[in-house]
């Protein structure tokens, strides 16, 4: 379609959707809105580049079949608007992974493993022949972690921003991440905090299917966020993600090996690291509160990853997927507040402009 055929259809369309909607009760305009605009959009979409003279840049030009010709019949230049669609899952899923794996080394756990290593080489851990001593045996024969405690560093430092360690020159780093991942938390807990208002004022019908808190918001922050992670998770941070989730795999489930908690008179593996992180690391970490973030953290950052955005979703359809997520945002922010780089954060309801 030419430039003016795209205006007159336009001018008519919004006619139209008017005129039809006028004519439809109130309680069943939502179900045909969403419709319309789609229909719409896909309609300039498909007549895009098919005005009669052929290419329009060439028209433009003036090469074309038909010479110079004016503006308005030119074909209408329709760009699609796919920025937000073009994230690699795969990487932020992985990033996802790697943040779980940093809240756990926070928590002083691969630290934790390394001295049970060492006390075991100078036999000063009374174990022997029980699972964990085999355990133990086997992560000192195979070393199944390649990636060196350096290695995740720089590789926390380039996703997360989390660290001071230097990096190699030229190297992407998400430097805005927490400050979007706090903002999305914020801004997912608001909305369904003012969920919760609305429906306390909400009296009537029409009411009752409105959101009342702010789609745009959440999906902003979401976008953002997503696309720091994707464009900082380059290299090896896809390889590491699997290899160090498999050692903290395994070695969670050896520290849960009865021989070990015996060891240091523990009932549970968290009570090992911290024992041993009280006796051999200078004191304990913040065990609880990482925890709790890196289970809610990495929930939070695989819906980004799979999640698309859509900006024409409908608030309840959007509701509806959000809130399995609300009451991870809620543990997040909670957790976050007790640690110590958390303790002076402000609540407040946060705009997309000055998270991005």
């Amino acid at each position: 379609m030419s430039i003016q055929q795209t205006e007159t259809i336009q001018r008519l369309w919004d006619r139209f959707i008017r005129d039809q909607m006028a004519t439809i009760p109130p309680e069943d305009r939502r179900a045909y809105e969403q419709q319309f605009e789609e229909r719409f959009s896909d309609l300039v979409q498909k007549g895009a580049g098919e005005a009669a003279g052929g290419d329009g840049f060439l028209d433009l030009l003036g090469f074309g079949g038909k010479g110079a010709v004016p503006f308005e019949e030119m074909s209408y230049p329709y760009v699609q608007p796919d920025f937000d669609d073009n994230a690699t899952p795969s990487q932020v899923r992985a990033a996802a992974d790697l943040y779980f794996i940093y809240c756990y080394e926070h928590s002083k756990v691969f630290q934790v493993v390394d001295v049970l290593l060492k006390l075991f080489r100078a036999g000063r851990m009374r174990i022997q022949r029980g699972p964990g001593a085999r355990g133990l045996y086997l992560l000192e024969k195979w070393q199944p972690l390649r990636y060196s405690a350096r290695s995740r560093e720089m590789a926390y430092r380039r996703a997360f921003n989390y660290g001071s360690n230097p990096l190699p020159a030229g190297t992407v780093v998400n430097r805005n991440f927490h400050r979007q991942l706090v903002g999305f938390m914020m801004g997912t807990a608001q909305y369904f905090r003012d969920l919760q208002v609305s429906e306390v004022i909400r009296s009537g019908g029409n009411l009752d299917r409105r959101a009342f808190g702010s789609v745009a918001t959440v999906q902003r922050l979401g976008l953002d966020l997503r696309y720091a992670l994707d464009r900082s998770t380059y290299g090896n941070i896809y390889a590491m993600s699997v290899e160090a989730g498999h050692y903290l795999k395994q070695v969670m489930a050896l520290l849960d090996a009865p021989d070990i908690k015996k060891a240091f008179d523990a009932n549970t593996k968290w009570n090992v690291v911290e024992v041993v992180s009280q006796r051999h690391l200078g004191g304990m970490a913040e065990i609880s509160q990482r925890a709790k973030m890196a289970e809610s953290g990495r929930r939070i950052l695989q819906f980004i990853a799979d999640h698309d955005f859509k900006t024409s979703i409908d608030p309840l359809d959007f509701q509806s997927e959000l809130r399995p997520i609300g009451p991870h945002a809620e543990a997040w922010l909670a957790a976050y507040r007790m640690t110590r780089e958390g303790r002076g954060t402000v609540e407040h309801r946060p705009r997309a402009l000055e998270i991005a």
